[in-house]
């Protein structure tokens, strides 16, 4: 038994050093078709990224943001938890100037308005506080800084706002909410049947709460992008995610999914972490390219 027991606690300290400094810095990037598009449109490369959490010495991890730019998408969406320092503001530009260079849309995070804090990991089994005065979040961040330096860049903010792009000659219908998970998400502000004469309707959002799902799916949106679970960040092998932080259910925490038999959703399992939590398990740090194909 005392045996056993070694094996096992050698096993479980290598597992964490493999999460915490292999596996974390293991950037990637998934690919997934979608087919969404009206019959005859030409296919739309959408880059989704999320959850990068940067701060102004992760060097590796804003060489690799950069270089999402060889990638050529024809739309850029960023769906929330960009910062997570007050100064780190600089390092984000840095990090996301590259992307700039395409048409480029994004909404925050829970983690872009308060900074992140040590938690008891306990705590993220437990039902939450439906009273967001309640709960207790860490200091302030520059949000409405960055918000404003990145639409300065070019970027379009997507905060509770429904409109249009046209991507490759196509017209592309967006909407986008604050975030759910400080309760900030108002959805009737941009509640209302999507656009019919766009060749694709998407809707932005950071947490994939099932709540806005529905909605999204009433209104007519053929896409919802979203993030926050980070893919649950610690997963089993070959199997779902622990937790989610969320309403979604462990089996649809990342990756691409139906929903009502009407919509899809793609969670993004993002590029970072908690700096209080530094470890990612069978999770890689990802990006995603969804290339928007007609409907079959």
């Amino acid at each position: 038994m005392p045996r056993a027991l070694t094996v096992l606690g050698a096993a479980g300290a290598g597992a964490l050093v493999y999460g915490s400094v292999i596996e974390r810095q293991a950037f990637t990037v998934r690919r997934f078709d979608v087919p969404v598009l009206d019959r005859g449109a030409k296919p739309v490369r959408l880059l989704h990224v999320s959850d990068l959490h940067i701060t102004k010495r992760q060097h590796r991890k804003h060489a690799w943001i950069r270089g999402l730019a060889r990638l050529r998408p024809d739309l850029v969406i960023n769906t929330g938890d960009t910062l997570s320092a007050p100064d780190a503001i600089p390092a984000v530009l840095a990090a996301l100037e590259p992307l700039g260079e395409f048409p480029a849309v994004f909404v925050p995070g829970n983690n872009d308005y308060y900074a992140p804090q040590l938690r008891n990991p306990a705590s993220y089994f437990r039902a939450p506080d439906p009273d967001p005065d309640h709960r207790r979040h860490g200091p302030p961040l520059p949000w409405p800084q960055l918000a404003s330096a990145l639409v300065h860049s070019g970027w379009r903010d997507l905060t509770h706002a429904k409109g249009w792009m046209t991507i490759c000659g196509q017209r592309i219908a967006l909407a986008g909410t604050d975030d759910p998970h400080l309760r900030r998400a108002r959805y009737d502000l941009i509640a209302g049947p999507a656009q019919q004469n766009a060749v694709v309707r998407i809707g932005v959002t950071h947490s994939p709460e099932p709540f806005l799902l529905t909605r999204f799916a009433a209104d007519g949106y053929d896409l919802v992008l979203a993030g926050h679970t980070h893919g649950g960040q610690i997963r089993l092998p070959f199997g779902p995610a622990i937790i989610t932080n969320c309403g979604i259910d462990g089996r649809r925490a990342r990756w691409l999914h139906c929903w009502n038999d009407r919509m899809y959703f793609h969670v993004s399992a993002g590029l970072g972490t908690n700096p209080y939590t530094p470890v990612r398990f069978c999770c890689r740090p990802e990006a995603t390219l969804l290339t928007l194909v007609p409907r079959s």
